[in-house]
This record gives C-alpha cells, sequence and structure tokens, in this order.
C-alpha cells in the first residue's frame, strides 16, 4: 500500500464547504443502493491541510468547530458536492489529436496517434500539452486520473511537473514499445527502455502524490523481452504500490493480431499472465470482448478495469458489459475511463450517459446511482485508492467536484421536474452540458473556479491569492 501522506496539524487553520453533498461509502453493485451513499441536503465538509476533518449535517458539524469562522466557508447555493472525479484510462498525449476521424483502432493509430506521439520528444510541446490538458480535466471536476505518457521521458516529466503544480494524485509512466510502430517512436532497445523506466520511476513515485505506471502499451507494440522485463519491474516494486497499466481485448482485429503474435497463449489476457503483468494495481482499459476465463483471471489476480464507453462508441470497437465484470461470484473492480483522445471529450458525465446507452443498447441498465459510485468511490477501488479519495470521509484526501445544477436555464426548469438527487443526477449525465462543474477542490485548494477571473490556479497561486 502507499504510505498516507502527512498528517494534520491541530493548529493549522480550518476552512470548509458547504452545500449538498453526496458522497457513496460502499458498492451498490453489492450493498442495498440505498444503504451505499450519504446525502446531505444542507452539508459541511471541514477541511484542514489538505484533509477532510468533518463531513455531516451542517447543523452537527459546525458546532463542533467553534475555530471555523464563517468566512472561511465557500458555500454553494444551487449545487451538489461530490468527491473528485477519478478517471481510470486516458492519454493525456492524444490530447492535440482529439476528434480526428476513426475508422479501425488499428488504422486510427498509424494515422493519427503515432505520428502525434512522436511530437512529444519536444519538452516545450510536451509542456503546452499537459498544461492544457490539466485545465480539461478540473473544468470536467476530475481530480485523479491513470495516465498513459508516451515513449519519452519529456512527455512524463512535462505530465508530473505539471500535476505537482497543482497538487493532484496522478498516476502516469513512460510507455514501453519496441515493435510494430514508427521507428521515431519505438524503443530502440528493450533493456534501455526498462532501465529509463526505473530511473523515471524512482524520480517520481511517492514524489508529493504522484505515481508511477510501468506502461506497456499494448501486448503487439512490445516484444517478448520487453515485455518480460516489464514484468519484472512491475513484480520489483509491487510492494511499494507502483502501477501496471495496458489495453485488452478492445477490438476483435487487435485480438486476432495478439494470438498471431502469440500463438502459445491460450487468450489476450494469458498473453500479460505469462509475463507476470497481472496483479492488485494492474489496470486492464476496455475489456469490451473478454471470455469468461479470462475474467476469472481478472478477478483472481486483482486487476482492476477501465470501462471506456465513448471511446468503444467513436471507435467502433465494442461493447463492454458491466453485469460480466460484476458476476457475484467473481466480481471485477470497475472505473470509469475518458480514453482520449479515442474519446471525443474530457467529461466523466458524458461518459456515464454514454455507458448508459452502452448498456441499453445490450438490454441492461445503469441507473445513476450506480453510475456515480463507477465514477467515484468505485474508481477508487479499482485504482486501489478507497482509503484516501473517492469517498467525502474524515482522514480522506481533501479532492471535491461542486456540480452546478443550474448550468442552463432549460437544465434549471427541467430539474424541477425531478424528485431525488439521483433523478436530478441521471438527467445531468444524459442532458452532460459543457458548464456543469461549478469548482474543483485538490487536496483542499480550490483549483478551479469557474466564476473567478482567474479560473484555473496552482496550489502555490492561491495561497497567494487568498492573501490579495
Amino acid at each position: 500500500m502507499i504510505e498516507m501522506t502527512s498528517h494534520t496539524n491541530d493548529k493549522s487553520p480550518l476552512s470548509g464547504v458547504r452545500g449538498r453533498i453526496l458522497s457513496f461509502k460502499s458498492n451498490p453493485f453489492v450493498d442495498a443502493p440505498e444503504d451505499c451513499y450519504d446525502y446531505f441536503p444542507d452539508g459541511l465538509v471541514v477541511m484542514r491541510d489538505g484533509r477532510i476533518v468533518d463531513v455531516g449535517e451542517y447543523a452537527d458539524v459546525a458546532p463542533r468547530h467553534e475555530s471555523l469562522s464563517a468566512d472561511a466557508i465557500d458555500r454553494y447555493e444551487d449545487a451538489l458536492i461530490m468527491p473528485g472525479f477519478i478517471d481510470c484510462h486516458t492519454h493525456y498525449v492524444q490530447s492535440p489529436m482529439i476528434g480526428s476521424f476513426g475508422d479501425t483502432l488499428l488504422d486510427w493509430l498509424n494515422q493519427y496517434t503515432f505520428p502525434n506521439e512522436i511530437r512529444f520528444a519536444d519538452k516545450d510541446f510536451a509542456d503546452n500539452a499537459a498544461r492544457m490538458f490539466f485545465r480539461q480535466i478540473l473544468s470536467q471536476g476530475t481530480t485523479t486520473a491513470n495516465v498513459f505518457a508516451t515513449t519519452y521521458a519529456s512527455s512524463v516529466d512535462a505530465f508530473f511537473e505539471e500535476s505537482e503544480r497543482y497538487g493532484t494524485r496522478m498516476i502516469c509512466g513512460k510507455v514501453l514499445q519496441d515493435r510494430n510502430l514508427p521507428d521515431a517512436l519505438r524503443d530502440k532497445d528493450a533493456d534501455e527502455s526498462i532501465a529509463l523506466s526505473e530511473s523515471l520511476l524512482e524520480k517520481w513515485h511517492g514524489r508529493g502524490r504522484q505515481l508511477y505506471a510501468v506502461i506497456p502499451r499494448f501486448a503487439p507494440t512490445s516484444t517478448p523481452r520487453q515485455l518480460q522485463l516489464a514484468g519484472e519491474l512491475y513484480r520489483r516494486y509491487a510492494d511499494k504500490g507502483v502501477y501496471m497499466h495496458t489495453h485488452l481485448d478492445e477490438a476483435e482485429n487487435e485480438i486476432e493480431w495478439v494470438m498471431s503474435l502469440f500463438p502459445d497463449a491460450s487468450n489476450y489476457t494469458d498473453v500479460y499472465d505469462h509475463f507476470g503483468l497481472l496483479g492488485e494495481h494492474s489496470i486492464m482499459a476496455h475489456c469490451c470482448i473478454v471470455r469468461e476465463e479470462e475474467w476469472q483471471r481478472l478477478h483472481a489476480t486483482g486487476c482492476g478495469v477501465a470501462h471506456c464507453p465513448s471511446s468503444n462508441m467513436f471507435l467502433g470497437d465494442g461493447e463492454f458489459k458491466y453485469w460480466e465484470a460484476k458476476k457475484s461470484d467473481r466480481q471485477v473492480n470497475v472505473g470509469i475511463g475518458t480514453d482520449v483522445g479515442g474519446c471525443t471529450n474530457f467529461s466523466v458525465f458524458r461518459q456515464l450517459g454514454d455507458a448508459y446507452k452502452v448498456a441499453m443498447l445490450r438490454g441492461k441498465s445503469l441507473d445513476s446511482i450506480r453510475s456515480f459510485y463507477l465514477a467515484t468511490r468505485g474508481g477508487a477501488e479499482t485504482l486501489r485508492f478507497a482509503d484516501r479519495i473517492g469517498s467525502l470521509l474524515p482522514g480522506y484526501e481533501a479532492d471535491m467536484t461542486v456540480i452546478n445544477l443550474r448550468p442552463s436555464e432549460f437544465i434549471e426548469w427541467r430539474l424541477n421536474f425531478s424528485d431525488s438527487i439521483f433523478d436530478k443526477l441521471f438527467v445531468l449525465m444524459t442532458l452532460s452540458p459543457d458548464n456543469l462543474i461549478r469548482a474543483t477542490y485538490v487536496s483542499g485548494n480550490k483549483v478551479y473556479d469557474s466564476l473567478r477571473p482567474h479560473k484555473f490556479l496552482y496550489a502555490s497561486e492561491i495561497r497567494h491569492y487568498n492573501h490579495l
């Protein structure tokens, strides 16, 4: 497990956020949905030193904290405070090519993705892309993401440097890929690629809130030697909370290609298993076309899965079957992923709306209770973070998003006809307007405020801004 960061100092000043509050405390795929969340119509989150000190109804919580002054509380009318959203799979390096015409997954990679990622050898280009990526996700309420960089160390450094400025808890790493892609993007030597990945791991893993992942892009772009070394690297640092992040069973032609390259494997999952790449900190993106024996192995090894519905629909890959992942006798942890740039937006709300549609195509349904669990606590469980983020509980890191319940005249009017908070959330995830997020907090700092003249502020800038 990753060690918790520094504890709060009782002498530090308190701050608070007041409004409607919704937070999950257990899994509605297992437990009775009505027992899985706390909802406070007039709630208060009390924070100190980037952590939550107390949370509950304002009338109950406020008297317990006499030193919390009224001017230290941000109050939100017509809004809903939730834990920051968790994006379990995305590619920040694909932000410059988002919305590119798709054919098949493999053609799309060759035509757009690979040429675009070559540009990240330029550190200035990588810095600019990282800056833009963080602005997009923070304005959509996402506070933690599991992220692909690309081949070059510059792409990893640019990402983590920007994350440090905001203080976000992020997972990223150098992508390992030494065959079947352009020479300019290809690792020239498997051993050297692992050495570079390990040096980046030692530089960034556990530095503040930054965490490292060993990332073979997917089986076809790594030689057996590189996959073997990647598995060894992952296992060497497994007890330190290092991750493994890759793609699995996304599209039919991808699976056929994998099986032609690894003919001795019994299935796609078996390729990763053979090289020691499955474990409790392994995150598999997509998993649209998964055999029962693969689900069983993912369950047995504790792997997490990222459901990326918008990307899968855009590229015509397949349909993730959450009911298969969530079979009661061998449940697999599932979180939501945007998969930019296969996905055409950075919004977790829109992913949830698309996840509902994907399920409906198979005669299933995915209600807003289970949907927003996936986007918060479910994502935290998938990434093995459920002891620190994904819920609003004392001792947890104070990452929050504030959802605007009046983003437009029409939606304000429409929500008048929705009774419960979950009815309202279903409308919002279905309509998903661009301006849904009122504010985003990272470690208690309001890094995004849609009404502030400077909408985005780094943690150091907030301290200066608050003293003006």
